[in-house]
């Protein structure tokens, strides 16, 4: 269940002419989850809306990161990543991969739920907060409240897609068991 590094994935993507970096990528992939879009193969012509992208081979960096993507959300232990920046990065840099992931996921989102997915108050609370912070751009900074901040964010967005998918996809999984 470990995602692949953003380097194995920025070098599998450039390899099949993906014009996405590895944050988008991973956002976009988390939102298409996240909103009950398939889990397919495929997921690159899905996921950036290119019926023209290539399927990764089987033993892909972008294979790794759909099984280890998909099992993360459904793990009732909460193990789910954000592929971002390393630590060494930047605090700009990684703020920006993380408002470019935030970005991706909407797409990726709209795209799988459409114009009226099953959202409850706290999941249709937490959409809105993420389109607030896709249209974020960093602010030059580099303190160690700034460090925090931008901790707290990225744990925001983890539960935030994990309330989604919930809502999107283990509610109605659920109920469809229960009938």
């Amino acid at each position: 269940m470990t995602l692949p590094t953003p380097e194995d994935v920025d070098q599998a993507a450039r390899g099949l002419g993906l014009g996405a970096t590895p944050f988008e990528l991973h956002g976009g992939l988390c939102g298409w989850l996240a909103g009950g879009g398939e889990n397919v193969t495929d997921w690159p012509a899905r996921v950036l809306a290119d019926r023209a992208a290539a399927t990764p081979a089987a033993d892909s960096p972008l294979e790794q990161l759909r099984s280890a993507t998909s099992a993360q959300l459904e793990d009732r232990g909460f193990g789910f990543d954000l592929l971002l920046p390393q630590g060494d990065a930047g605090l700009d840099e990684r703020a920006q991969g993380l408002f470019d992931w935030c970005r991706a996921f909407l797409g990726g989102f709209g795209l799988a739920a459409g114009a009226s997915p099953p959202l409850s108050e706290d999941g249709q609370e937490a959409l809105a907060d993420l389109a607030r912070l896709a249209q974020a751009s960093p602010e030059l900074s580099e303190g160690e409240e700034d460090e925090d901040a931008l901790a707290e964010i990225e744990e925001f967005v983890r539960v935030a897609v994990l309330l989604l998918h919930g809502d999107c996809v283990l509610g109605p999984r659920h109920r469809k068991s229960l009938n």
